[in-house]
């Protein structure tokens, strides 16, 4: 996988650990674009310390139940690579994160700065997802996709809809949705892009039930 100016191939390519933004209502996905405004000065100082190394940052939702250990943090998360960078003359930061891979929580590791750091086992898998790309029922996710639109009264440019990859069309429509913080993680956690698009259509079908319109889902 190509992402900036760097490669991420086989397993040797991934960290064992990361830096970890905590950030709830927030998903990354692999290829995707996660555009951050950084202003608190720990997190500050988290960027600070990844573009000085390899430009990686973990992005991890809070932990949606008591359940989850970890220290209050999701199990899963997805890492990015940081492939923008501005700063803004009043002390915060303009990036965007190109989604490389997820991978699990594994230990902490203590260290002096503000912010977290954590072993992490990668999704090797996601390197290599647009295998993927035919397990897409693309007919019935664009479906969903519309009638959602329709019942929000939104538009999409559909032509770039058409252009892009199912990779590309899964990934992006799960990050865009306006969905809570359960079903992004349900998302996140899909074990491969063809479930994944499956719950987005299941996400949409409930979505549309509480207005009363699931017949253009169905069609």
């Amino acid at each position: 996988m190509q992402v900036g100016n760097a490669r991420y191939l086989k397993p040797s390519d991934l960290p064992e650990s990361v830096v970890v933004f905590p950030l709830s209502g927030a998903l990354l996905l692999p290829t995707g674009q996660l555009p951050l405004n950084i202003f608190e000065p720990r997190y500050l100082s988290m960027f600070d310390a990844a573009i000085a190394g390899n430009r990686l940052v973990g992005i991890v939702q809070p932990a949606l139940s008591e359940s989850q250990e970890a220290a209050h943090l999701s199990r899963v998360g997805c890492l990015g690579r940081i492939t923008s960078f501005a700063e803004t003359g009043d002390g915060r930061y303009i990036t965007s994160l190109t989604g490389i891979c997820r991978f699990r929580l594994m230990d902490e590791i203590i260290t002096h700065h503000p912010y977290r750091t954590f072993r992490i086992t990668p999704f090797i898998s996601d390197l290599k997802s647009r295998d993927e790309e035919d397990s897409v029922d693309r007919s019935s996710l664009l479906s969903a996709f519309r009638a959602y639109l329709d019942a929000n009264k939104l538009e999409a440019d559909w032509e770039s809809v058409e252009r892009a990859s199912n990779m590309t069309l899964v990934n992006s429509l799960a990050m865009m949705a306006p969905f809570d913080p359960a079903e992004k993680q349900a998302l996140l956690e899909a074990p491969d892009l063809k479930t994944r698009a499956e719950t987005f259509i299941a996400i949409i079908e409930i979505v549309l039930a509480r207005f009363g319109d699931t017949d253009s889902v169905m069609q």
